[in-house]
This record gives C-alpha cells, structure tokens and sequence, in this order.
C-alpha cells in the first residue's frame, strides 16, 4: 500500500508540471496564429491572391520605320502566337499530340520549342507556335476545358513591306541569347525579339519600347476569369530615315542575277538615299521562328547573301583610286596639269613590263586625259615618284583605311598598307613593284562601296568630309575638311567630269543630258593576267570586278552613286548604267521643269 501511495503522490507532484506544459504549447500556438493573421495578415492575403492572380507581359509594338518620303518600311501586324504552361497540363504527351493534329506541325518540333523556352519545369507559359490561321486557333479555343495548358495570345509579327530590296539596311530581329540576357537582365526577357542587323540593330533600343503588364485571375484549372489590373506597353518610338524606295527598288532590280553593291548619297548631309548589297534574303522569315535547317541554309548559301557588301565587304578598288594618287601628286608639285607622260601601251619600270589597259597605248597624256581615259602608265610613273608611305598618307587623308562612321554597326576599315603594315602583318620588307601596282588602285589596298561613296562625296564638295548615315536627322550632320586645298578637287572634278560627257571617256554610258554628271571607272582582275585577255573570254569566277563611281548636279542638289559589279567586267558597261538611272530618277523634277514646253 505504501508503494501504491508514493507512486500516486509522486504523480500529483508531476501533473502541474505537465499542466504548465500543456499551457505553453497552446499559448505559443495561440501566439502563432496571431501573428499570421494579424502581423502577417496582409503578406499571406497577397499570397493567396497570388495562387489566383497571374501576371502576363504585354509585348510593346516596336517602332515603325519609314523612307524619306514617308512610306512605310517596316510595320507590326497582329500575330496569334500559342503558349503552353507545363504546370497546368496532366499529360504533357498528349497535349502535344493534340497540338501536332491542329497546327500540322511535328511533335518533335513543338517539343522542341517547348525545351528552349524553359522545359516542362517552366511555371510560365511558353511560346511554342506562332503566326496561327483563324481556323487554327478556333480549334484551340474550343479545347479549351480539355486542354488548359493552351492559351492563345496576341502578338506583333514585323513586317518588312519592301522585303529583300531593303533587307541589309533595316536588318531583321532574333530570339534573345545567354549573352543578351546577361548584359540587359533589366530590360530584357526569354523569348523576347531584338535588332540583329543593319537599322534594327543600330537603333534597338530606339525602337524597341518598353513592355507592360497584364494581371489576370484564373481558377484551380488556370482558366481566364477575369481582368484584375494593367500597365500598358510603350510603343517604341518612329524612325525615318534619308532612303529614298524609288532609288532603292531600281538598284535592286539592276542586280537580279547579279552580285555587288550600291549605295548613293547626299554630299550635303551624308543621308544614304539608297543601299543595296546582292545577292539579298528575305528579312521576314526571321519574324518567326527559324529552324536549324533554314537557318545553315541562308548561311551556306553561295555567294554570302547575309553579308552587307556596301560596308562588310572589301575590294580592290582599281581605276577608281587614280582619284586619290592625282590629288597626291597635286599636293606634292610633283606633276603639273600640263605635264604630259608617254603611254605606248607599256612601260618598263623596275626591270618590269607593266601594261596598260589599252594595248594601242593612249600617246602624250597629261593628268587630265591620263583620268578621262583611264591611262595606267601616266599614274605607273606617278605611283614610282610618289612611293607608298605618300600614298598611304593621303590615302587615309581622303578617307581610306579607316571606317566611314555610318550609324550601323559592323563596318570594315579597308586596309591601306605601307611599309610598317608588311612587316607586321607579312613578316617582311615593302618591295617598290608593290607601289606600282597600288599606284592603279591593285595589289593589297582594299576599300568598301561605302568609302568610296565618301571619297567622291568630298570631291563634289570641293574637299569637304561628311560622315554618311541612314537616319534621317539634320541635327546630327557631321563634317570635317580635308588637308587638300580646293583648287586641287577642281581640277579632279573637270577631269571626272570630261569622263562621263567626253566621248572618248571611259564613264560615257553615264551621260545624262541637262544633269552635270561627273565619275571615274574601275576595273579590277580578280587574276593576275600577262597579257591582255578580255574579261568576259575568262570564266565567270575570274572575271573582273565593275566599279563606276560619281556624283552629280542639278540646281542646288548633289548626289554620290557608286556601284560595284562582282565579276561584270568593265566598269563602264557593268556598273554605268545603273548610276544613270539613278540620276534620272532622283532628278527627275528637275528635268522635267528643265524641258522646253
């Protein structure tokens, strides 16, 4: 009994222990539903919302973009795109089963779609088919209770109403990358489309706008209810540019089944009224999501039509770099205007033959029939006295050997070499022959269309340089004067003028009657030839290059044409036409006002 007695007292002494116990867990309880419901009241009231309340982007319409005439270039046009949230489907498999039978698309590639949006991990819808017909997305819709996993959205597809013919000035958008997402984690998203070339890339940030948001309730199954809030997008902002659509459609015309560049400008602001690299691509088909096989397609494609050749490209620059050696060799006093050299078809200099283009030889010439005609051996004598270190100075004075500093990105420099570059980049001496074949615009000078427009554009300003652009904005006009006195650029320009209205100069088939047109031809081998072989008797890939570079006046108005012809021959049958043509449209009012009535 004594046992029993201790035992239950020994209980008793325990119980308000465990009372106090059982009291603090249920005051701590009590002090925890307090504060969840009072002090964190609000936090888990947003969370719950949250559950129900989903925030979908809304994309901003990117700016439109237009010529100098007001029409339009460049437009959005509505586009239903379908997204798949991986976290509402039950059967993953199945859904894009349905999605294949609707869209006619393979499953592998929605699939696909589906991993480079985020996988099936993702909690956010992912875009997985674009540009959907009515028909498309009605049977979407009408799955709807079937499949909430689908959700048809409203996007903007980029339209570039012109296509190919303004395809390498304007560019085309693509799919953000790891890269792009690091540099810009503020403003920029998975899935989101940004400037990849020419004016799309150049003024990305200009056009591109600033996305809003849309705050939609759903159900337990993800459906739409309703419209809780909004923060509309900004519209990226309008861009003209100086591009004149008629000049444009014209170069491209001309170079259907050609390869080459064009490019045309005003001497006065620099503006680009027309750019065209050929062959071209269509920029629309990067609007939407491109496939692997398309895409090594265009990159495979013969003859680089991704390429801009009138700023990416480099050549030769032939005949047409006789205008850099005159005004070289007026700066130094070395020749005279009536300074006359003997071209009997050829001439011996440094125990070599070097032959002119014109087997006959052109006789007595002096500077200014040397460029009408084109003499080569006239500027083989002045290349020997000048030498290259001169050459290279004024050169690069003029514009050469460095980039032009349009407003696109990926210009190339050219390369203007000297004796320093050789032993840099060759690992050896500058050999004096070299000079002589520089002196005719051969051997390693390279040049772009563009910096030859530039060059041409300061000789019909009398020695004035402007730095070209595509945007059209005459508060940003950039000029600088040449260390070349004016008198020198008169005397080039009468010579560049007598080769398109003498008959005997070579630039003749650009003649345009009531225009004062004035430009110089380049022929440049593509293989070294000894003895004079007619280009066109040669195969297609050793042909020669076609230069015709210009400018012209009518009235108070200039504009620079220069066009370059891969493997067409002569520059004046290849490349002369086409700027005839441009002159005639481009002044057009002038010359109809100018007939006689």
């Amino acid at each position: 009994m004594r046992q029993v007695r201790e035992h239950k007292e020994d209980l008793l002494l325990r119980l308000p222990r465990l009372q106090w116990v059982l009291f603090g867990f249920l005051l701590l309880i009590a002090a925890r539903f307090w504060f969840v419901q009072v002090v964190s009241g609000d936090y888990y009231l947003e969370m719950a919302e949250n559950n129900r309340v989903r925030e979908l982007p809304l994309k901003a319409p990117r700016g439109l973009i237009y010529e100098r005439q007001g029409r339009l270039l460049a437009e959005n046009v509505p586009s239903y795109n379908l997204m798949l949230d991986p976290s509402q489907s039950q059967d993953l498999d199945r859904a894009l089963t349905f999605a294949e039978r609707c869209l006619k698309e393979p499953a592998s590639e929605l699939r696909e779609a589906l991993d480079e949006g985020g996988g099936v991990g993702s909690f956010r819808p992912i875009l997985i088919a674009e540009a959907l017909s009515l028909s498309e997305v009605a049977a979407i819709e009408a799955a709807g209770l079937e499949f909430p996993e689908f959700t048809i959205e409203v996007g903007h597809l980029r339209l570039y109403r012109n296509g190919p013919i303004t395809a390498h000035t304007l560019g085309y958008l693509g799919e953000v990358n790891e890269r792009d997402l690091a540099r810009e984690a503020q403003s920029l998203r998975p899935g989101d489309l940004i400037g990849r070339k020419g004016v799309e890339l150049a003024f990305d940030e200009t056009l591109r706008g600033v996305d809003g948001q849309r705050a939609v309730i759903v159900d337990s199954r993800g459906r739409f209810k309703e419209e809780y809030g909004r923060d509309p997008a900004e519209s990226g902002q309008a861009l003209n540019l100086g591009l004149d659509l008629d000049l444009q459609q014209e170069a491209a015309r001309y170079f259907e089944g050609k390869a080459g560049a064009a490019v045309a400008l005003d001497p006065a602001t620099g503006e680009i009224r027309a750019m065209v690299s050929a062959p071209s691509y269509n920029p629309n088909i990067f609007s939407r999501r491109l496939d692997r096989d398309a895409w090594r397609n265009l990159i495979e494609a013969p003859q680089d039509p991704l390429q801009n050749r009138v700023i990416q490209n480099t050549y030769s620059p032939g005949s047409v770099f006789k205008i850099v050696m005159a005004a070289a060799g007026l700066s130094e006093g070395l020749i005279g205007p009536e300074e006359t050299v003997w071209c009997g078809g050829s001439t011996r200099i440094y125990n070599r033959r070097w032959r002119c283009w014109k087997q006959a030889g052109h006789g007595h010439v002096s500077l200014h029939r040397a460029i009408k005609e084109s003499c080569d051996v006239y500027f083989y004598h002045l290349g020997q006295e000048l030498g290259i270190t001169r050459i290279a100075e004024y050169s690069r004075q003029l514009g050469l050997g460095h980039p032009t500093g349009i407003d696109l990105l990926g210009e190339r420099e050219g390369l203007v070499p000297d004796p320093e570059w050789s032993e840099r980049r060759r690992g050896t001496p500058w050999y004096p022959g070299e000079t002589i074949s520089v002196a005719i615009g051969q051997g390693p000078v390279l040049v772009t269309p563009l910096q030859i427009a530039s060059l041409m554009a300061s000789v019909a300003s009398l020695g004035t340089q402007v730095t070209p652009r595509v945007a059209a904005d005459s508060s940003v006009v950039e000029k600088r004067q040449l260390p070349v006195e004016t008198w020198i650029f008169e005397r080039i320009g009468a010579a560049l003028w007598s080769v398109v209205n003498d008959q005997r100069g070579t630039g003749y088939a650009a003649k345009v009657p009531g225009i004062e047109v004035a430009g110089k031809t380049g022929t440049v081998q593509v293989v070294a030839q000894e003895t004079w072989i007619k280009s066109e008797d040669l195969p297609y890939e050793q042909r020669d290059h076609g230069w015709f570079a210009s400018y012209a006046t009518a009235g108070d108005r200039q504009l620079v044409v220069v066009v370059l012809v891969e493997h067409g021959g002569h520059g004046s049958t290849a490349a002369a036409p086409l700027a005839k043509r441009l002159y005639e449209i481009y002044f057009r009012d002038y010359l109809d006002n100018s007939q006689p009535s």
